[in-house]
């Protein structure tokens, strides 16, 4: 079986059993997306439908953070996994390919900050690089060509409206953050999101890393539930969302507070969530707390739901 979802499509497609059954079950998504209500009949065809595709290569598919295809690779797999998040809010299973079997990139990371931590032709200190790690890996991302386009991008995107009555296009804002995070390799996008800082001025240059204003902030705190319903309808944010669920699933009896005792993957999994509807960030310049820009008052009986969503973020230990 194949263990790319479009390849998996293209091969259910060749098929015409499998074929008539993927049709009927994209036509059952598609109404539970428009909220229509299915006689029995209906329901009956759907769910054997779901239970007939359980013999395909597509029940077993996967997608790659990096793919060129991955909101197609996404909907394939969350048609196939329909029922899954039926009245769920904890997603059960990532539609994203294992990190340790996804490829690595060799960087000239460690050359780049080599020469960033040299001396520059006056004999001095680069500035700011010795009191500053967050500055010292903005220069570091800024002598590789790729890093410094991505970062400048979402930079100048995100900055637009700024200070004007205008207000910043929060969607392209998020297109750019996730183009930065899933394109520039991880040796530069983890030092630049997880610097550890000893001041606050430092701590504020990590806290705006993502330029909150855009695309983390709005002028009044939405309540979380919402939050969660508008990254459900997103194919990206409801996969990110599965995937950090997956692999920042705290566990109080553990001796690192984590399931998977895997940070790496718990830390990739954080900034796949940023650039999504449910974007988090760090709460002030002087912590490492973070958290969504949302609340839990005014949630009425679905309060322990809404705290629940917060807490993922707030008071999760793997993380």
């Amino acid at each position: 079986p194949s263990s790319d979802c479009v390849m998996a499509e293209q091969l259910c497609l060749s098929d015409s059993t499998c074929n008539a059954t993927y049709r009927t079950l994209e036509n059952c998504v598609l109404a539970k997306t428009r909220l229509l209500s299915l006689d029995n009949d209906s329901r009956v065809r759907c769910l054997n439908a779901e239970l007939d595709l359980g013999n395909s290569s597509l029940l077993h598919c996967r997608c790659h953070r990096r793919m060129k295809r991955q909101e197609h690779c996404l909907r394939i797999f969350w048609t196939v996994h329909s029922s899954m998040t039926d009245g769920y809010f904890n997603l059960e299973t990532s539609p994203y390919e294992n990190p340790a079997n996804e490829e690595h990139w060799k960087t000239d990371y460690n050359k780049l900050a080599a020469l960033v931590s040299g001396k520059n032709c006056n004999g001095s200190q680069l500035a700011g690089d010795a009191t500053n790690p967050c500055l010292r890996a903005t220069h570091v991302c800024n002598l590789s060509k790729k890093c410094f386009r991505l970062r400048t991008d979402y930079a100048s995107i995100c900055t637009k409206g700024a200070g004007s009555e205008d207000v910043c296009d929060r969607r392209k804002c998020h297109r750019g953050l996730r183009n930065f995070f899933e394109k520039v390799p991880e040796d530069f996008t983890k030092r630049i999101l997880f610097c550890p800082c000893q001041d606050e001025f430092c701590g504020e240059r990590r806290r705006k890393t993502i330029v909150p204003d855009c695309s983390f902030q709005y002028n009044t705190k939405p309540n979380c539930l919402w939050l969660l319903d508008s990254c459900l309808e997103d194919h990206i944010c409801k996969s990110r969302l599965a995937d950090f669920q997956q692999n920042c699933q705290p566990v109080d009896m553990s001796q690192d507070g984590c399931s998977l005792h895997n940070h790496a993957a718990c830390l990739q999994a954080y900034m796949g969530m940023i650039g999504t509807p449910m974007t988090p960030n760090y709460v002030s310049n002087s912590s490492v707390e973070v958290s969504l820009w949302c609340t839990c008052e005014n949630s009425g009986n679905q309060k322990e739901k809404c705290d629940q969503i917060l807490g993922m973020f707030e008071s999760n230990k793997c993380l």
